[in-house]
């Protein structure tokens, strides 16, 4: 028999808080048995689990998200990604379309925002 994953778990400060920042960006919900305060939240439909801990982050993320937007373009994501919190990190979109961006969630985690499957088409 073979592993599964189950979660991917993301060390933060504030488990609740940053679940609920990721629930929105993934049209997730934060599991209701999990409050403000708890130091474990699970953000349902996404998979992800934040567990806090005692120190910040430090360096750079070995291990990151990569999303690809379904129903608007990479540069309308990151334009929502920004309005909910995100910082821009790292600019990688070029003038042909292609490319990506690297964008942090609030407490610094990187995330890429990738081309949807439209665009993806368009220049392949």
């Amino acid at each position: 028999m073979t592993s599964l994953v189950r979660h991917v778990t993301i060390d933060c400060a504030d488990a609740h808080a940053l679940a609920a920042f990721w629930a929105q960006v993934l049209d997730a919900e934060v599991t209701a048995e999990d409050g403000v305060g708890d130091p474990e939240v699970v953000s349902a439909g996404a998979d992800l689990l934040f567990i806090q801990v005692p120190e910040a982050k430090t360096v750079k993320n070995r291990v990151h998200l990569d999303l690809q937007p379904q129903d608007r373009t990479r540069d309308e994501e990151i334009e929502r990604l920004l309005g909910l919190g995100a910082t821009l990190v790292d600019d990688r979109r070029n003038p042909d379309g292609t490319g990506w961006a690297t964008l942090a969630d609030p407490e610094g985690n990187e995330f890429c925002v990738e081309r949807n499957a439209v665009e993806r088409a368009a220049t392949s």
